[in-house]
């Protein structure tokens, strides 16, 4: 039997349309390639989206002030020294894009100008760290990844 480049061109594409109908049913079906959004409540987020630019833009002002690095005792956040430590209220959310499980929030109230995340509630690998504080009046928000 010979097969002229019609009948060739047909066989292609049928089997591209079989290939691509298989992967989209078994992409549909299988748990294993099911995932979730990024947070729970993506779309009551959105609504509130401009106050975090706006927080963002005031944050713009401290961002080299506002440091975060990794010591022995865990991960330390030092906000600028001339802020009164009583006046800064807030929370810190740590996000691991890899597990939702290890997400964490810890509210701000310190007595110093850092805050300290224990050691123990960091795993090694990427966090993303959302920083939201207020601060006589003023909203501020400092999102940064780091890999620790």
């Amino acid at each position: 039997m010979k097969i002229n480049w019609g009948t060739g061109i047909v066989i292609a594409i049928v089997a591209f349309m079989s290939f691509i109908l298989y992967m989209v049913i078994t992409m549909s079906t299988d748990n294993t390639y099911s995932f979730d959004l990024v947070t729970e409540n993506y779309y009551q987020k959105e609504v509130h989206f401009q106050g975090e630019i706006n927080a963002e833009q005031n944050a713009l002002e401290y961002k080299d002030k506002v440091t975060i690095q990794r010591t022995v005792d865990g991960l330390k956040i030092a906000f600028p020294k001339e802020f009164s430590p009583k006046e800064i209220k807030g929370k810190v959310f740590l996000y691991r894009p890899s597990n939702k499980q290890l997400d964490f929030e810890i509210p701000i109230s310190i007595s110093k100008t850092y805050l300290l995340v224990p050691e123990k509630r960091l795993l090694d690998g990427r966090w993303n760290i959302n920083l939201a504080f207020k601060y006589k009046d003023k909203e501020y928000l400092i999102k940064r990844e780091i890999h620790y």
